[in-house]
């Protein structure tokens, strides 16, 4: 007896499925766009890393901001596009913006640690701003490591920072995204770094973008929604400088890698408040400037859980945390990030005209 289904499956319309691979196709075999900074003039330089100045387009407030990216990444999905660039995004609002950009290591920067990269470049470069800008205070803004490095450096700097913004951070690593059974292998000691950075001494960024590729699905969503929308223009232009970025991935020192892997991933130690940075202990309660943590609720990399702990590690009396809906990276590409911080900066930051009178 013929049983009648209910569900009916459309026909497929080859003719449309075989533009629509076509173009997939197209876009993906194009050379990736060419990204075009904001605006901006190089300040300080050491080593690799450079700190770039974008000034404001009509200056409403004194106090600056600096940034701090990831060591993963490159930092350019700050200014990626005239649209959405979150720099451009804070300077249009009437902001000076700084931005640490530590640059490519080679081999010979595998002994560069974390404790380097924070008191001879991170420190210096906050320090140098200062200088620049003339100011007593500033503004630190931290995303994805950065955050962690941002945080780490203001519980032990005696630099005045002003307020401090981190987004999307990773602070607990003894949770995560990622394969149950390799999160465990890390934290038992069965999967193991050393060796690694012992053989090759900075890894190669062909290295960190399998290895993150592996972990996260942020490297493998993309394509799919490529496929479901690769007629609309704004979302292939969108989608092209964001798959450029992915790909762009950085080298990283072998000294940052063992701290990263054996200090934070493996015995948490940020947590902890074990960590030592240039012989002083990295005390998250010592951070009690004004301080906003914003995370992601769709983030497919930094688990929310990994953020939230730091808001009761923090001694800060004025402290906000914003859970928005936003991935890893929508967060910086969409746009949303610059009034996201302006909202909650603005009221914090001393105003060029209160200054003058």
């Amino acid at each position: 007896m013929a049983i009648e289904s209910p569900v009916r499956i459309p026909a497929l319309d080859y003719e449309k499925e075989m533009k629509r691979w076509s173009q997939v196709f197209k876009i993906l075999s194009e050379d990736g766009p060419k990204i075009e900074h904001s605006p901006r003039q190089l300040v300080w330089r050491k080593n690799k890393t450079t700190l770039w100045y974008y000034a404001a387009e009509e200056k409403k407030y004194s106090t600056p901001l600096f940034f701090v990216y990831s060591l993963l990444n490159k930092p350019y999905i700050l200014d990626i596009s005239p649209e959405t660039s979150v720099i451009a995004g804070l300077t249009k609002r009437g902001y000076d913006v700084y931005l640490l950009d530590w640059g490519t290591p080679g081999y010979e920067d595998s002994d560069i640690s974390f404790d380097t990269y924070i008191l001879d470049y991170l420190e210096k470069g906050v320090k140098r701003a200062l200088r620049h800008s003339g100011e007593e205070e500033i503004s630190v803004v931290g995303y994805c490591l950065g955050g962690t490095i941002a945080s780490i450096f203001a519980s032990i700097t005696d630099l005045p920072i002003k307020n401090l913004i981190v987004a999307t951070v990773p602070i607990d690593f003894s949770t995560g995204i990622g394969p149950e059974k390799w999160l465990e292998g890390m934290k038992n000691g069965q999967f193991e770094i050393d060796r690694l950075v012992d053989v090759y001494g900075t890894i190669p960024a062909d290295y960190i973008y399998y290895g993150m590729k592996s972990l996260a699905p942020i490297y493998v969503s993309p394509y799919v929604g490529l496929m479901s929308r690769a007629h609309d223009s704004k979302y292939v232009e969108r989608w092209r400088r964001m798959d450029k970025w992915l790909n762009d991935a950085t080298p990283f020192t072998g000294a940052a890698l063992k701290q990263m892997f054996n200090e934070l991933y493996k015995e948490n130690k940020l947590v902890k408040g074990e960590l030592v940075i240039g012989g002083k202990k990295a005390d998250l309660s010592k951070i009690d400037c004004p301080f906003f943590a914003v995370s992601s609720a769709n983030d497919s990399l930094i688990a929310e859980s990994q953020s939230l702990p730091i808001m009761d590690l923090v001694s800060s009396e004025d402290k906000t945390y914003k859970l928005v809906e936003a991935g890893h990276v929508s967060l910086a590409l969409s746009g949303m990030f610059a009034p996201l911080v302006d909202e909650w900066l603005a009221s914090r930051s001393t105003k060029v005209e209160d200054k003058t009178n």
